[in-house]
């Protein structure tokens, strides 16, 4: 339906058939309108591991007690009987299948052929890809129940209060096993208060966290306690617009402990997540990684056409989860 009576269009009869003899002036470009960007998926993809087939493919032995003990001694260098003691188990985990079907109708291709602006095969082959890292975002930070989908964060950094077995260990016996979550209590979140709860992680797992993210109203709160302080420098004989890109305000990532703090659009608000990737890494089959099967026709349903799916088979793993944490209930903004 053309828009008549605005701009340089006509109204009425004379716009009617300038729209009847008149081409459509397209550009040629299809702009997405849907998905986000999430920092955290796409670091847990440029780090992903490679698995293969099996039973539990990402299987993972874990050291969760001591093998052997000591103790004090004196001149006459006694000790006692050693004994065999049970330090390491196994983390199982099983790949998760994702599959995107991509259509292609027989008369479609007949319609575009030669006269296509947008081919809607390609459109939905890059659709596919969209729709597949979407899920998986989402997946990230909201599931831990449904078990034929990806066991997002809110399971892999866990104290047992959303998932008491993990990695078929169990939480519950396993205190190990468990990450450190803490609730913020309602509080705007700064560099002074986020700082002891990364200490806090850290002491739990000895490690400090390579990064944290945390939705984008949370980010944008905790990034006003960083601008309050910010100063600006003036070299002498000279002025801000002397510089082409201006004086420089705010960061992309927000720097608490030597920790960066990322805004991910996915995140639930009030929520932020320390987290470790020397440990927490995304697992793709060697065979279906983003992997297309294909087109096969349609013809033995009785339809001319053709039908092939993009395939994933991965999932997310976390081999210690005291290295990473939680921490609820920050306030946030609404943007």
């Amino acid at each position: 339906m053309a828009v008549l009576g605005t701009g340089i269009m006509p109204s009425g009869a004379l716009g009617q058939e300038l729209t009847a003899v008149t081409r459509r002036a397209f550009v040629p470009k299809l702009i997405v309108q849907l998905y986000n960007t999430s920092p955290t998926i796409a670091t847990l993809f440029a780090n992903a591991q490679r698995a293969s087939g099996g039973v539990s493919s990402v299987s993972v032995p874990v050291q969760g007690a001591p093998f052997v003990s000591g103790s004090w001694s004196s001149y006459s260098g006694n000790f006692s009987q050693p004994t065999t003691q049970q330090g390491a188990f196994l983390s199982e985990n099983n790949l998760k299948l994702f599959i995107v079907p991509v259509p292609f109708l027989g008369m479609e291709a007949a319609v575009q052929m030669d006269h296509a602006i947008i081919p809607l095969i390609e459109a939905r082959m890059n659709d596919a890809t969209n729709v597949t890292m979407d899920t998986f975002s989402t997946a990230l930070f909201n599931n831990y129940t449904d078990p034929s989908q990806f066991i997002g964060l809110p399971g892999a950094v866990d104290d047992g209060t959303n998932t008491t077995s993990y990695g078929n260990l169990s939480r519950t016996t396993n205190t190990w096993w468990r990450s450190k979550v803490y609730n913020a209590g309602s509080v705007n979140p700064t560099r002074a208060n986020l700082l002891q709860y990364i200490m806090g992680v850290c002491k739990n797992g000895g490690e400090m966290p390579s990064f944290g993210v945390c939705g984008i109203g949370t980010w944008t709160l905790l990034a006003q306690d960083f601008v309050a302080q910010e100063t600006y420098n003036l070299t002498p004989s000279s002025q801000f617009d002397d510089d082409s890109e201006g004086p420089r305000s705010g960061f992309r990532g927000l720097m608490v402990a030597g920790v960066p703090i990322f805004a991910d659009p996915y995140c639930p608000e009030g929520t932020v997540y320390l987290l470790q990737n020397n440990y927490l890494n995304f697992y793709v089959h060697e065979s279906a990684s983003f992997s297309f099967t294909g087109f096969e026709s349609t013809l033995s349903n009785w339809q001319l056409g053709y039908v092939g799916a993009l395939v994933t088979i991965g999932e997310i793993v976390n081999t210690k989860p005291k290295a990473c944490g939680r921490i609820g209930s920050y306030n946030f903004l609404t943007v």
